[in-house]
């Protein structure tokens, strides 16, 4: 195989980047459930806990960027991007989605492109502490200014490619 090529096995899919986000957060697999809605009744289940949760562990980040960018719907991939943003900060998500941009494959550049606009969501106060009066959070979690110079200029690049 040549490099950059997967495996149809090796290839994530939106159930099972759904269905790894729910099993990290000790949700039901939602087995009774058709398996043609199956991911989007994970990932809604997976919302809420989500987004109750000051902080997430190390292990929630690759799953959760993996789930935006295979979730098909664009209104619906915030659900993860949202919580990675505030757990890991805006910087780590956004050069995630810049490098699925110029390294994945088709699917996963589309979905990196939807995911990306959801990358862009305001910070509050009542979603995490650290956003609060008083809060502490690295502001460098969430200074993306080079990053996405760096997007907007691949963007560049691919128009006039394309023209």
């Amino acid at each position: 195989m040549a490099d950059g090529e997967r495996s149809e096995a090796a290839t994530p899919t939106f159930l099972s980047s759904a269905a790894e986000v729910a099993r990290l957060l000790d949700l039901d697999t939602a087995a009774n459930v058709p398996e043609d809605r199956r991911a989007r009744h994970l990932a809604h289940a997976a919302r809420k806990p989500l987004l109750e949760r000051a902080s997430l562990p190390e292990e929630f980040f690759a799953p959760l960027m993996v789930a935006a960018v295979y979730d098909p719907d664009p209104s619906f991939c915030r659900w993860f991007v949202e919580p990675a943003v505030y757990a890991f900060g805006r910087r780590r998500v956004m050069a995630t989605l810049l490098n699925y941009l110029l390294t994945g494959t088709d699917a996963e550049q589309a979905g990196a492109k939807r995911a990306w606009y959801c990358a862009h969501v305001p910070l509050h106060a009542d979603r995490s502490p650290a956003y609060a009066p008083g809060g502490r959070r690295d502001l460098a979690l969430d200074e993306v200014r080079d990053v996405v110079d760096k997007w907007l200029e691949y963007a560049a690049v691919a128009d006039r490619s394309e023209a």
